[in-house]
């Protein structure tokens, strides 16, 4: 029997799945769900041509999509300086010079997470104390939310933006705006080999944490065209055994021809020309576009890179085409640019047509109940991330300090429930871990009692509804029934239980008459732990010791 028909029958463990949501066992036939039942029919269908694997208690579950994310960017940040536990300036420049010294950075000193408003004394360290501390190497150290960074001089001078129309943004060793992306080029890898190895590494750490699909958010601000093509080149052939990745492109057009050319010029295949277009930059670097100043720097308000009438044009233009547009959009001010764009080509193209094209947003941190209903309206995803509010969103955090009493409402997932927006889930890693029962629980937990949602919602927001977010093919991905494909992960867990947002609900949903399908209890520190990872029949990952195979001869 060939590889693409071999039959795996998984059992003695639990299935999540609507189909059967007392499932114990999964037949696999190549890359599809064939079957699922009990213990009891397990055994009666079990013969010689099977592999059986024991899940002794596991769970088998519909693999994670990480709906945005940066894959050459992950890579760099697992084997470069963590910077997110410095407490101060003068700790930053410690590790800073200690990573100098050890001489593994390959000509660069690559830092990623330091957060100024964690530290007491939230000064930055000047061009020239990172400078004495690299010891004369170059340095690239991200802040935590990757819309500024800290470089040496040397890196500034190789960027050739001094004096230049580029330079706005560059404060001393401090680089935001559009002084940003070509200080952040410079320091990149140029290499493809390096750039492979770092994809490499990448996708080989999201499939051992679950993950079967990435949603590459590639712009040219960002990682630039050939870090795509590398990526992508890799989907053909004898890199499948890896996490599926889908990509868009974030360069704004702005008539359908134009689109359709740089679609023609790109040599790969993209989703749409959408994700990391950005409409404003973030919170935690004051470029997040607001419709007031922010608390803790008056007559600040962000910086808006786009104009309504500008995202108007390029969503008129990919609804002509058919394909997906989309930014990034954090403030609420970027959002009525947005918004008011999408009425812009609704009148050009008509509302059916944008409608249909299925328009996205990445972030949409600050909605209202009416913003909701208007993104609802036009049919638009929300692509939104989960650990945002866990990582900033409470009390005293970040949020407050920037916005004060504007913190209550953000990253709003019920209020888009609610009003029908479709809603998928990711990471923006390296921003935040590749952590997606972690991003789970983030949903659970959200610092807005008023904004959580089920457990089992935010799960279909990690999976089924980000295969769907992204258009794809085949309606049943992401979710295990028979006929569908077999892309799942298989977990460890302590416990399985129904958790709601609303305790009031809580025993209804545990009652078994429900047919409520059950997942790993997240209420503890102890997130369940990945034992395999397959997509479409093509195993991904499997830890050691795991899958023993049971006697097939019973």
């Amino acid at each position: 029997m060939s590889d693409e028909r071999r039959l795996t029958l998984y059992r003695n463990g639990s299935v999540y799945s609507a189909a059967d949501p007392f499932a114990s066992a999964m037949l696999v036939d190549g890359g599809t769900v064939a079957w699922l039942g009990s213990e009891q029919a397990a055994t009666s269908i079990q013969d010689s041509t099977m592999e059986v694997v024991d899940l002794d208690g596991a769970l088998v579950a519909p693999g994670f999509v990480d709906s945005h994310v940066h894959i050459t960017d992950t890579g760099l940040a697992l084997g470069s300086l963590d910077l997110s536990g410095v407490r101060s300036g003068g700790e930053l420049l410690d590790a800073v010079a200690t990573a100098g010294r050890s001489g593994d950075q390959r000509g660069v000193v690559r830092g990623y997470g330091w957060d100024e408003s964690t530290w007491s004394d939230p000064a930055l360290p000047t061009a020239e104390e990172l400078a004495r501390a690299t010891g004369g190497v170059p340095a690239f150290l991200a802040r935590v939310d990757v819309h500024s960074a800290l470089v040496t001089p040397d890196l500034v001078q190789a960027a050739g933006i001094a004096g230049t129309g580029r330079s706005e943004g560059l404060d001393g060793a401090l680089v935001t705006r559009d002084a940003l992306p070509a200080v952040r080029a410079a320091a990149r890898p140029a290499d493809d080999a390096e750039v492979r190895s770092l994809q490499d590494r990448a996708l080989a750490y999201a499939a051992s944490r679950g993950y079967v699909g990435l949603v590459e958010q590639a712009s040219p601000r960002l990682s630039g065209l050939r870090d795509l093509q590398v990526l992508l080149d890799r989907q053909d052939g004898q890199d499948r055994a890896a996490p599926q990745v889908m990509a868009y492109w974030g360069q704004l057009a702005g008539s359908a021809e134009e689109a359709r050319g740089i679609l023609e010029c790109l040599g790969v295949e993209v989703l749409g020309l959408a994700g990391d277009l950005t409409v404003d930059g973030s919170i935690g670097s004051r470029t997040a576009l607001l419709a007031e100043d922010y608390s803790d720097a008056p007559g600040t308000r962000g910086v808006g890179y786009l104009s309504a009438e500008q995202i108007g044009g390029h969503l008129a233009a990919c609804s002509e085409l058919g394909i997906q547009g989309g930014f990034h959009v954090i403030g609420d001010a970027a959002l009525q640019l947005v918004l008011a764009g999408l009425g812009i080509a609704a009148d050009r193209v008509g509302a059916a047509s944008v409608r249909s094209a299925g328009h996205r947003l990445e972030h949409v941190e600050m909605a209202s109940e009416a913003d909701a209903a208007a993104l609802a309206e036009y049919a638009v995803t929300v692509s939104a991330q989960p650990l945002f509010d866990a990582t900033w969103g409470h009390p005293g955090g970040l949020y407050e300090a920037r916005l004060g009493e504007r913190r209550a409402g953000m990253n709003p997932f019920a209020r888009f429930y609610s009003a029908g927006v479709p809603i998928a889930f990711g990471s923006d890693s390296p921003v935040c871990a590749l952590s997606p029962w972690e991003s789970v629980r983030a949903c659970l937990t959200h610092s807005d009692p008023a904004q959580r949602i089920s457990a089992r919602a935010a799960f279909i927001g990690h999976t089924r509804a980000a295969w769907r977010a992204a258009r794809h093919r085949n309606p049943l991905m992401g979710q295990l029934v028979p006929g569908a494909p077999a892309s799942f992960a298989v977990w460890k867990a302590d416990e399985l239980m129904v958790q709601v947002a609303d305790e009031r609900v809580a025993a209804w949903s545990t009652d078994p008459r429900a047919r409520t399908p059950l997942l790993p209890a997240l209420e503890s520190d102890s997130l369940p732990e990945c034992l395999q990872t397959v997509h479409e029949g093509r195993e991904l990952f499997r830890a050691p010791g795991f899958g023993r195979v049971v006697d097939t001869a019973r």
